[in-house]
């Protein structure tokens, strides 16, 4: 049985190596390569996310109101600031106050839009630590529930003002023993935050004193108008290389060109393809994916030699021509398939049940259902037919087939 088991990216060799960054691919475009939150700071537009959310990014989009421009990118600070045209729908102040141990606070952001609903959340919790991994005063430790996406999302007290930027969760590695970090995360603190916007020369509103205390809906509705949803658009790929890439530095960047990968014989990997590469070897091609930070999992083709490299990875399918290889940290939330599955082909009859899902729900679907033997995915609708019998084959362009 192939087995996975972690799930983070470390981040570097030293004071950081035991943080993941949190944002994940975004599936519904072509060139959009993952997503991430921002937050206005300001009337004319100056939002603020997270360095690793935009840095590397071709181009960045904010849902619903376009391209952004004058981006400044602090990677050392993991701060990045842009402006986006258009009304400010609502600004969010930053506090001068030093955040509290034990105080309360809430994240905003887009986490797994892909998994979920497009829609900002709202998670609660509590202020840990005044310090982050080895005593770094830039961080704060928090136990409010963050997700891949809710990367450079805002972390406010309890009266809506920004203590910080929700930032990285805790690696299952770091603690050197068998116990998993239960929700440990961490936030750029605000004082970090508010140097970063004076260095840069861009004007925020601050506030002294902590506001009146809100309850969660009503702080929902002050905070979400000014949390956004960012694409990055097609980050640039490295160059195909058989050298090995090269080792972080030690500076709290929120990923590393070297990291550890899983392959897999025969196996293909289901997930969002960003970029293919032609005519290379199946060593160049997990080379291309461990040096470009956006690359999770990649697909080489034997027969054709094409290497697909993926932002994300769902599901395992057995396929004699291919070698796939996937990132640890999303080790334990690949699947496995038990099926065989074949692309550009239909099962005539059997059909007992449709619902519209995408490949991996079809499959799930039709795993957990013993009366299931088959299904059929129609990719442009997308929909899902569960067959209880095998019937004769066909082919059929647009339509991937699984059968128990």
């Amino acid at each position: 049985m192939f087995r996975f088991s972690k799930r983070c990216i470390a981040v570097s060799a030293a004071v950081m190596a035991s943080i993941c960054a949190i944002h994940p691919a975004w599936s519904q475009s072509s060139d959009v390569s993952s997503s991430g939150t921002a937050f206005f700071v300001s009337a004319d537009g100056w939002l603020v996310t997270n360095a690793h959310v935009v840095d590397g990014c071709k181009s960045v989009t904010v849902v619903g109101r376009g391209e952004v421009t004058d981006l400044k990118v602090d990677v050392q600070k993991d701060l990045a600031v842009d402006k986006s045209a258009g009304a400010v729908p609502a600004v969010l102040k930053l506090t001068n106050s030093e955040p509290r141990l034990g105080e309360d606070v809430a994240a905003f952001g887009y986490p797994l839009t892909t998994a979920l609903s497009s829609s900002v959340k709202i998670t609660t919790g509590n202020v840990n630590s005044l310090l982050g991994i080895g005593d770094d005063s830039r961080y704060l430790q928090i136990s409010t529930p963050i997700q891949p996406g809710n990367s450079g999302g805002p972390l406010v007290d309890r009266s809506g003002a920004v203590l910080g930027i929700t930032t990285a969760v805790l690696n299952d590695r770091a603690t050197g023993t068998d116990n998993v970090p239960q929700n440990v995360n961490f936030a750029v603190r605000g004082s970090a935050v508010r140097s970063f916007l004076q260095s840069r020369g861009v004007a925020f509103d601050a506030v002294d004193a902590i506001g009146p205390h809100l309850e969660t809906a009503d702080l929902a509705e002050k905070v979400a108008p000014a949390v956004v949803l960012v694409l990055c658009h097609s980050r640039e790929s490295a160059a195909v290389t058989d050298a090995a890439p090269a080792t972080s530095s030690p500076a709290p960047e929120p990923y590393v060109a070297s990291r550890p990968f899983r392959s897999v014989d025969d196996y293909d990997v289901i997930g969002f393809d960003y970029a293919t590469l032609r005519n290379v070897s199946e060593a160049q091609c997990h080379a291309a994916c461990n040096a470009d930070r956006s690359c999770r999992a990649s697909t080489y083709n034997k027969l054709a030699r094409f290497c697909f490299l993926k932002s994300d990875a769902k599901l395992l399918v057995k396929n004699p021509d291919a070698s796939a290889s996937v990132a640890e940290e999303l080790s334990s939330s690949v699947l496995v398939s038990t099926f065989a599955v074949a692309s550009g082909r239909d099962m005539v009859g059997g059909d007992y049940a449709r619902i519209k899902t995408d490949f991996v729900g079809c499959y799930i679907v039709c795993e957990a259902n013993l009366q299931c033997r088959a299904f059929a995915f129609v990719k442009k609708k997308p929909t899902c037919w569960l067959k209880d019998r095998l019937g004769s084959l066909s082919a059929e362009l647009g339509v991937d087939l699984g059968v128990r």
